[in-house]
């Protein structure tokens, strides 16, 4: 997306670093305007112009060549779907941060906040459905389905939300339609008006199902147990956590980073939002005086 150009120019050039972007088809033109208007006040202010290139033009024989061009690339950061992001991770011989596919799952326990637990799944699911921190799994704990399910069914319905459940989901369900869900739809980023729901007996159930299916991006609890809440935190090992939140919040600026150059799902060298730190490194300098080492 053009915004991520934008992003990733200025993130680039704050952290002391040139960028080789290389954007989707769609946005072909927009990038190489954007560009062409950041060359240009690059010089102005007395930089090299070649500090932030695309590759567009090139197209996939481009990308290709970025991906190995190890020794003179010394990161690659891949935004966008699935697909673009593991045939990157497979096939670049550059370093690689794993960014951004979510698979989020929101957990509502059986002490939740009914009001708090819909405003939370709706919002992680509908504000914005196209991105990496959206709702795609509503886990519902058996003691709470009665009451919370029917409800949030029947507004997500009102929202537009396709629902896909299981057997336990579908009787709760009222006149909402609900399609049988399947492992693939435990398994998949929809980025769009879709839910997987499924009901589970207890939080070891919801846990379990997570670990299952996660992509390690971010996972939310809604509940007022203090020991679910720390044994979900301290179970699960997603990037990010949300304790009675919106997974809308895994953001670098929601989280207080400022602008991020992705979410990363793994663990070295960054996790999590990656802003301007995350894009530096560590060089060690040491002056001495004749020193040597005993």
């Amino acid at each position: 997306r053009p915004n991520v150009t934008v992003d990733a120019a200025g993130l680039a050039l704050k952290s002391g670093n040139a960028a080789i972007l290389r954007g989707g088809s769609a946005a072909a033109s927009s990038n190489t305007v954007i560009v062409d208007v950041l060359a240009r006040a690059l010089e102005q202010a007395g930089l090299p112009a070649d500090s932030v290139q695309s590759i567009d033009a090139h197209g996939r024989t481009g990308a290709v060549a970025l991906m190995h061009a190890r020794g003179l690339v010394d990161l690659l950061v891949p935004r966008g779907g699935a697909d673009l992001i593991q045939t990157v991770v497979r096939e670049a011989t550059v370093p690689v941060v794993e960014t951004g596919v979510g698979n989020c799952h929101v957990y509502v326990d059986a002490s939740a906040d009914v009001d708090k637990a819909l405003a939370i799944i709706l919002n992680a699911k509908t504000q914005r459905v196209g991105v990496c921190n959206a709702a795609e799994t509503l886990l519902v704990h058996s003691a709470a389905a009665d009451v919370f399910l029917p409800v949030a069914l029947a507004a997500l319905d009102a929202a537009g939300v396709t629902i896909h459940g299981d057997a336990r989901t579908a009787a709760l369900a009222g006149g909402v339609a609900v399609l049988p869900a399947t492992d693939v739809d435990w398994a998949t980023e929809y980025l769009s008006l879709d839910l997987a729901v499924r009901v589970v007996d207890d939080i070891d159930e919801a846990i379990e199902h997570i670990r299952a299916w996660t992509s390690g991006h971010t996972e939310a609890i809604v509940t007022r147990d203090l020991a679910a809440s720390e044994r979900f935190v301290a179970e699960l090992d997603s990037a990010a956590i949300m304790v009675n939140a919106s997974t809308r919040f895994t953001d670098g600026g929601q989280l207080g980073l400022g602008a991020e150059i992705g979410i990363s799902t793994q663990k070295m060298h960054a996790r999590g939002p990656m802003g301007l730190a995350e894009l530096t490194t560590t060089k060690w300098i040491v002056h001495g005086d004749g020193h040597t080492r005993p």
